[in-house]
């Protein structure tokens, strides 16, 4: 273990430093020289256990999880829980299909209502854009009748009608 340092001797060693940094310094160094001594003794009591009382330690442990694993699949499987679970699940699976289904079904319907309001809406435009042309004719007509009309009452006026 090496001696600690006073801050006097850092302070000697760095004199660029101030006195509030030493002791931070001075504070990791012990961090970190309390860090050895207890890694030091952890890799101590490791060594200590030979392969022997490991290999039986982790046979036991091994064991006891086989043991609990034999019995969770015992029980898990023919609990009255896990049949109940397993029922629901089956019931919920019918559903999911039964929904499914409707679903298709609905929007396959939707689909062709869609279909046939698009086609019922590109008749209209048809018809719509026909009656447009139909309207500008009869305006131009009208209008071709009313100039003949005015000049026709023009014509009277200054015939003295």
């Amino acid at each position: 273990m090496k001696k600690e340092k006073t801050i006097h001797e850092l302070m000697k060693e760095h004199p660029d430093k101030s006195y509030r940094e030493m002791e931070k310094y001075r504070e990791a160094d012990r961090a970190e020289e309390a860090g050895q001594c207890v890694m030091g003794e952890m890799r101590k009591d490791r060594e200590d256990l030979d392969w022997h009382e490991k290999y039986n330690r982790e046979h036991k442990l091994r064991q006891e999880a086989e043991g609990e694993l034999t019995i969770v699949k015992g029980i898990g499987n023919s609990s009255p829980e896990m049949k109940s679970l397993k029922l629901e699940v089956e019931a919920l699976k019918q559903q999911l299909h039964v929904d499914r289904e409707k679903y298709r079904k609905d929007n396959n319907d939707l689909y062709n209502r869609i279909a046939d309001s698009l086609e019922v809406n590109e008749s209209h435009q048809k018809t719509n854009g026909k009656l447009q042309e139909r309207l500008t004719e009869l305006e131009e007509e009208n209008k071709k009748l009313h100039d003949h009309l005015d000049k026709q009452v023009k014509n009277a006026r200054e015939a003295g009608l």
